[in-house]
């Protein structure tokens, strides 16, 4: 991706909020023989963890046989009197999601709704860093995928025209195999599956199939979204688009199967970047940050924050390094022995690091 030409999307609550507000205003009006939510209003945010209130006024003389509450499209609670009922919001997904109440009683139900936004129950946890070794890496790798396996790094690249997959040895930073890309395309996240190597593009709307070993291209694949950052747990695929939303792909149809928006206690976290799964969490680039984010890839929350600030420049790199483009990309795992490396685009160095919780 090319400094300044990412885009993200406009953010459900702005619009949907703002609609449902209106309608509310509108038309779930008591006096005028509408009900109303009287919680949650419209666009509310919620801790995880904290009991959702749900109260209704309902218009004046309607007959109430029964109430039936729906969180997005699952029944959460059955309730025909005004008093509040709470709902529990442990293990929902963070992010936007739609509250409905069914109104039984006299001729047709009504129905109105309502929607919140489901935020982390804590700030992250904060962490700092320290080098525990530098290993060479080519300055003309615009660096998208770094994945570690089998004693060797596995980089997907960027920029038309110079795209590609190589296979890198750790201790030269010599590329020992690569897969060049069509010069028209701009390569990005890759994900190691099996004994297989998927390689998305940014906006070309495709994706590539290789073998792990010998490196030959095995399909050519649609992919409807902007390609960013992969990875895989062994069991899905994890894939960023720049927004705040990771989706999960079926390891053998590539196909979508499920997502979630990554949030803190604040609220969405967009430009998720390149990805890792280590030891149960996703690790994410936030693209044009130093830092690194933790998340749970269950509920969508931010865990834990790794601040790389200081590695960038800790090497003199050369004066005319574009360091608003250049900028930290890259983490890779090495499962065997728990070590921790990262990188940026065309960084001379991949670095090992320890993380370490700040106090």
């Amino acid at each position: 991706m090319l400094f300044g030409l990412k885009i993200n999307r406009i953010q459900f609550p702005l619009f949907i909020a703002a609609a449902i507000s209106f309608a509310s205003s509108c038309k779930d009006d008591p006096a005028s023989g509408y009900s109303t939510f009287v919680a949650p209003a419209a666009g509310a945010t919620v801790s995880s963890g904290t009991p959702l209130q749900l109260k209704i006024d309902f218009a004046k003389g309607k007959k109430i046989d029964s109430v039936v509450y729906l969180l997005d499209s699952t029944q959460v609670a059955l309730a025909k009197d005004t008093l509040s009922i709470k709902i529990k919001t442990d293990g929902i997904k963070l992010g936007n999601h739609l509250i409905t109440a069914k109104i039984f009683g006299g001729d047709k139900p009504d129905e109105i709704t309502s929607n919140i936004i489901i935020l982390a129950s804590k700030s992250p946890d904060l962490y700092g860093y320290r080098v525990v070794t530098k290993l060479p890496h080519d300055t003309a790798a615009y660096v998208e995928g770094l994945e570690y396996n089998d004693g060797f790094f596995y980089e997907g690249t960027g920029e038309k025209g110079k795209s590609d997959l190589r296979k890198v040895d750790v201790q030269t930073g010599k590329v020992l195999q690569r897969a060049k890309l069509d010069t028209a395309l701009f390569g990005e996240g890759i994900a190691l599956i099996d004994n297989k190597i998927l390689q998305l593009t940014w906006q070309d709307k495709k994706a590539f199939v290789y073998d792990k070993k010998t490196f030959k291209q095995l399909a050519e694949l649609p992919y409807a979204r902007d390609g960013w950052g992969m990875t895989f747990d062994g069991e899905q695929i994890y894939a960023s688009d720049g927004t705040n939303t990771i989706y999960f792909l079926d390891k053998s149809t590539y196909q979508k199967t499920g997502s979630i928006d990554v949030f803190d206690d604040k609220g969405a976290r967009d430009n998720i970047n390149e990805l890792e799964y280590i030891d149960g969490k996703i690790y994410a680039n936030v693209y044009l940050t130093n830092n690194i984010i933790i998340i749970n890839p269950k509920t969508g929350a931010i865990e834990g924050k790794i601040d790389l600030t200081g590695l960038y420049s800790s090497d003199n790199f050369k004066t005319d390094w574009d360091k608003s483009n250049n900028v930290l990309n890259g983490i890779a795992y090495d499962k065997q022995t728990k070590r921790l490396f990262v990188t940026g685009k065309k960084w001379p160095f991949i670095y090992e690091i320890k993380i370490q919780k700040n106090n």
